[in-house]
């Protein structure tokens, strides 16, 4: 058993992320307008702008990312009668919460709201108080080597090998923990490249109005596809960051690569404006309206992600209409006029999916023993309400088709009308489906992303556009 007492960093080592980022983070879905005094207090000294940024919201201990190996580990030097000091950059404020929900740690040193105690301030600090080479550090960036150059020995977490070597050049490293991998699979996920699959709404127009076999009308489409993409991305990034909170307590969501922290906050908030940027840069090559209903969309994600989300009903609605506002930016793409029954029929449609999805997330807050879903709108109580809306607006969707198929249109665009009927029961069996499934608790967060993998979903998209293909070919003779 070492004598010496063991100083451990948070941000990066005890947890899987940056408390001042999240601060700041909180502030700006909070109150956005602190975040334009950042710069004023940042030139005051970062520990001020530490203590104001603490002070703007209280934050949830319990659902950090926490380093479960190390902190397996701190527990059995503990027990081992080690004294173990929290020693953070972070205000103290914050670095006591969690002190006090680990109950692990002896004592707890931070910044105060004047010294940053980061870098040479900690080494100062800490050989004040322990003298030199009287303490045992464990830390996971280059701000720590000053700490390490005064220690007895090191204990490297979660740093590259580059600075675990630099580490080993100023002290005896008595162990280390390897840092989470943060590779192509979790970009992927940080991207959500799976939910591209909404953006295929963007050719809807094109195949409703049985447009598909000009060649001319692809590369608009194709480019305001990638558009859609990157600007999605950027959105997916900046509400995962601001919904960090909310995440954490959802038993799925919470592995997400920003809640989880394998992938750190800030390099997510410099992704976002690139992917932003470029999703611009492409819209404005398509021409037409599309640049400005895509802004649209972007504005009106942004503002789902900063309010109507957590504005009971209004979330569903906005939902509905985004994925609505794919299909009209389609067919500006192309500068084609739109359908009254396609936008009417996709309205329906997609509210009555939106409201799977927030019954699907009522049903795994209710089998976790929640009363209210965080960061929302809806006690979980509000489930069998959700549900009968959501099947009223999927049958409403359906009568919608119906009476499409007894129009005019129908008859200009289909050589067999009568065959077309035929969609009618296909979808009434998958509306159906779907909250059938989410009845029995198997709805994934996603329902598109549930269809596109469900066999009966499939069958069902198969089903459908075969019935329009033969209406539009005509029944062979």
């Amino acid at each position: 058993m070492s004598s010496l007492p063991l100083i451990i960093d948070l941000d990066g080592t005890l947890i899987h992320t940056d408390m001042l980022h999240e601060s700041a983070l909180r502030t700006l879905r909070d109150k956005p307008v602190e975040v334009l005094r950042i710069p004023f207090l940042l030139a005051r000294g970062k520990a001020v702008l530490k203590r104001r940024l603490a002070q703007h919201g209280e934050f949830d201990a319990t659902s950090l990312p926490y380093n479960t190996d190390l902190l397996e580990w701190l527990r059995q030097e503990r027990s081992n009668g080690r004294k173990l000091i929290l020693c953070t950059a972070s205000d103290q404020s914050i670095a006591n919460a969690i002190a006090d929900h680990l109950g692990v740690f002896d004592e707890v040193m931070a910044s105060d709201g004047v010294v940053n105690l980061a870098g040479k301030n900690k080494a100062d600090a800490l050989v004040q108080r322990f003298g030199q080479a009287g303490y045992d550090y464990a830390g996971n960036s280059h701000a720590d080597l000053p700490v390490w150059r005064s220690a007895r020995r090191a204990v490297v977490v979660n740093a590259p090998p580059d600075l675990a070597r630099r580490a080993a050049n100023c002290c005896e490293v008595e162990r280390s923990f390897a840092a989470p991998g943060a590779g192509f699979t979790a970009w992927r996920r940080v991207l959500r490249v799976h939910q591209w699959l909404k953006n295929l709404l963007l050719f809807v127009p094109l195949f409703a109005a049985h447009q598909f076999t000009d060649p001319a009308n692809w590369m608009p489409l194709l480019l305001a596809f990638i558009a859609f993409s990157l600007c999605a991305s950027s959105v997916y990034i900046a509400n995962d960051l601001l919904d960090l909170e909310s995440d954490r307590q959802h038993p799925r969501k919470r592995n997400r690569p920003f809640a989880s922290g394998q992938v750190p906050a800030w390099q997510g908030v410099l992704c976002a404006p690139l992917l932003l940027m470029a999703s611009a840069a492409v819209a404005w090559q398509v021409g037409g309206n599309f640049f400005g209903w895509l802004s649209g969309y972007f504005l009106l994600t942004c503002a789902y992600s900063w309010l109507l989300k957590r504005l009971m009903l209004v979330d569903c609605v906005t939902l509905a209409l985004l994925y609505t506002l794919r299909i009209i930016a389609g067919a500006a793409a192309l500068s084609m006029p739109l359908s009254f029954w396609l936008l009417a029929f996709s309205v329906f449609l997609f509210l009555s999916l939106a409201f799977v999805k927030r019954y699907a997330e009522l049903q795994v807050q209710v089998l976790h023993g929640k009363k209210k879903a965080h960061g929302r709108g809806y006690y979980t109580t509000d489930a069998p309400l959700i549900q009968m809306l959501g099947v009223c607006a999927g049958y409403a969707a359906l009568v919608v088709l119906a009476l499409y198929l007894n129009s005019d249109a129908v008859v200009t665009l289909y050589r067999t009308p009568e065959i077309v009927w035929g969609a009618v029961p296909v979808m009434l069996f998958w509306v159906s489906w779907m909250w059938m499934q989410a009845h029995r608790g198997h709805m994934h967060d996603d329902p598109l992303v549930f269809a596109v993998k469900d066999k009966a979903s499939l069958v069902a998209g198969v089903c459908f556009a075969a019935v329009l293909a033969v209406g539009t070919a005509g029944w062979p003779r």
